[in-house]
């Protein structure tokens, strides 16, 4: 049940201050500029919450460990990637959304991808999209920017490939990864990425493979030299519930106050300490009159 009050939304729009919204074009722009402040969100309310900090939202497909608390990424699907992207997008005004393709939408052929993606782009109003590979992707990255779908690439630990790599394990720490990461980087800037996410990645190459591409590449356990970092918003606020990957610095530990907050109103609701009277409504003349319906105690 939610309060009938709610602040006055018109003010708060005319009072806050003007944010201009952010395109894949305007974080194509920043490479070696100001670093790209990316965070993942999956619900309108952290979506506003975040949104006058972060230039760029992702609605991972992290969501299906972080949310639905499954064991990996696998298991999510192209409707959960849309019902949440929809949410954030109402929720995000400046940062520019992007929305992930989840495993199994988009490896099968160009033609797949993009019928996705165009389902994403319209079902959401996102800006764009992400997905998984480098040299492999190439042709679909380039299918689908051409046909004006803006893609954010992802190369070195790919957690939709995690059963082929053997777990989720740091990429680019031998010759041959180190290789293949820096062709994937190159082969996705060229096919028309606006920009790279490179995860999980030895910090001498995600560096080099920065160094060598000339769109942004965002980090998430990579480099401080990539042009952007992103973290799981969970996991920095202390929520995930998760054991927390080395990359991962704790902003906050906010799960302990949601379990203390829980805990208090537990003990008042048992203790018929809550609701007070102050949580109640009286009666009114309108209320009173005969035939007429209880107020609803819904906020619309």
């Amino acid at each position: 049940m939610r309060h009938l009050n709610r602040p006055d939304e018109s003010h708060t729009m005319t009072t806050a201050p003007s944010l201009k919204k952010l395109t894949p074009l305007d974080i194509a722009r920043r490479k070696g500029g100001e670093p790209v402040v990316c965070l993942t969100a999956y619900s309108t309310p952290m979506a506003r919450l975040l949104d006058p900090i972060a230039d760029l939202l992702l609605v991972g497909d992290s969501l299906g460990m972080v949310i639905y608390g499954f064991e990996s990424t696998l298991p999510v699907t192209l409707e959960m990637m849309i019902a949440h992207g929809a949410a954030v997008t109402r929720g995000a005004k400046h940062a520019c959304v992007i929305v992930d393709m989840p495993f199994g939408s988009y490896q099968e052929s160009p033609a797949q991808a993009f019928h996705g993606a165009a389902r994403i782009m319209a079902e959401t109003g996102a800006a764009g999209i992400k997905l998984e590979g480098g040299e492999a992707m190439a042709e679909t990255v380039r299918f689908l920017v051409e046909r004006g779908i803006p893609v954010l690439g992802h190369i070195g630990l790919q957690p939709q490939s995690v059963n082929v790599i053997g777990g989720f394990r740091a990429q680019g720490r031998s010759e041959a990864e180190a290789a293949r990461v820096m062709a994937d980087a190159r082969a996705a800037a060229q096919a028309g990425c606006f920009a790279i996410v490179i995860e999980g990645t030895s910090e001498p190459v995600a560096r080099r493979a920065t160094e060598a591409v000339h769109v942004p590449t965002i980090g998430i356990g990579a480099s401080p030299a990539c042009d952007g970092q992103i973290l799981v918003t969970e996991d920095l606020l202390g929520l995930s519930g998760m054991q927390s990957p080395r990359f991962v610095k704790r902003y906050a530990e906010l799960g302990p106050l949601v379990s203390a907050a829980a805990a208090s109103y537990a003990e008042e609701v048992r203790q018929h300490r809550f609701p007070g009277p102050e949580h109640c409504y009286g009666p009114s003349s309108i209320d009173s009159k005969p035939g007429k319906p209880a107020a609803s105690t819904q906020r619309r």
